[in-house]
């Protein structure tokens, strides 16, 4: 509070007794940060800190900074406090859509404290959950860089790079150029994040994908590397922390719409084979369906709807499915048949 400075000490005597949901909200007076949020004393820290994450992700917050909650005069021990809070911090991004808060730093000032929170972090090396480990991971390279590679592999990039960005250093002698060039590839380095992505349908992704993912890969300056000799195949996305994220959310979303394909197609390849929809063109013949049009229309009648709007030679009908006719927006009729094919089998 000393070095907050009285504006922060003056705000929280004016908030005394008003406080909701267990804490109160100040500027950051001559603390470099915008706002502080102070916590009414509590035995739950995991409580606590899931109400933190909440409001910053309420107030749009990008950032926050957690101190080790309660380690000091309150006497809890460093261990529980680590679970507490990375449980909450686990929580928090498994069950919410996190759209504003990227960055979540937790300060601590005694080094001993560090196995513990170590040790808590391993046992949720592997949660399950994609935004859940990518937040991990955020936070196992904040405290203990990334680990060395175990040996390389060839991985494929995708065509389109970020662009280079390039230093000349010019100083009184060599060791300050070096000096200066070590600090500047600590600078990048701290920034640096890398995820993988492991799906079966990575291939597919690249392939129907392609432009998407150049066109991610030049707007957010990432790299995206391609390795096909692991199973299921992997997508490697480097780049600036925030920026990783972004795309690991839009690539997963892509992921999902190929797998909603992929089983709509199965399902329709399915009711093709036990019964076929028809129409009947100009000639009286009938003409089948495609495979989609044939399972909506096999799905309407099985939940018992009375009309279908379908498209008939690029044109749109609606079907009446009891009278077993389509017509268009002239007022036209076209004759609908549906046939199974399992009958007598």
């Amino acid at each position: 509070m000393d070095a907050a400075g009285s504006q922060v000490t003056e705000e929280c005597a004016q908030y005394a007794g008003k406080y909701q949901s267990g804490f109160i909200t100040t500027q950051g007076g001559n603390l470099l940060c915008s706002k502080i949020i102070h916590l009414i004393h509590s035995n739950s820290v995991k409580s606590q800190i899931s109400k933190v994450l909440l409001e910053c992700e309420l107030r749009m917050y990008k950032s926050v900074a957690l101190p080790a909650i309660g380690t000091g005069q309150a006497g809890h021990s460093p261990a529980k406090v680590a679970d507490d809070m990375l449980d909450a911090i686990v929580e928090f991004a498994s069950k919410i859509l996190v759209k504003h808060l990227k960055n979540i730093k937790i300060i601590i000032f005694q080094k001993k404290m560090l196995g513990d929170f170590y040790e808590s972090m391993k046992k949720r090396g592997n949660s399950g959950s994609p935004r859940t480990d990518l937040w991990m991971s955020m936070f196992k390279s904040f405290f203990w860089g990334k680990k060395p590679s175990a040996g390389k592999k060839k991985a494929v990039s995708l065509e389109k790079k970020v662009d280079i960005a390039t230093f000349q250093i010019c100083g009184e002698n060599s060791e300050n150029v070096k000096a200066t060039e070590s600090w500047i590839k600590d600078l990048i380095s701290k920034e640096q994040f890398e995820t993988i992505i492991s799906d079966e349908l990575t291939e597919n992704l690249l392939e129907s994908k392609s432009d998407a993912l150049t066109d991610l890969q030049r707007k957010k300056h990432i790299v995206l590397q391609y390795e096909n000799k692991t199973s299921p195949p992997q997508l490697k996305i480097s780049g600036i922390n925030k920026d990783v994220y972004f795309v690991f959310a839009e690539i997963q979303k892509m992921i999902q719409k190929l797998k909603d394909t992929e089983e709509e197609r199965s399902k329709a390849e399915l009711v093709y084979n036990l019964v076929e929809w028809s129409y009947s063109d100009s000639n009286g013949s009938f003409v089948s369906f495609d495979k989609l049009t044939n399972m909506k229309l096999e799905d309407a009648k099985i939940a018992k709807k009375t009309h279908l709007a379908v498209k008939i030679n690029k044109k749109n009908h609606t079907v009446d499915l009891n009278a077993l006719q389509a017509c268009d927006d002239q007022g036209e009729t076209l004759s609908i048949q549906r046939v199974p094919k399992n009958e007598g089998k």
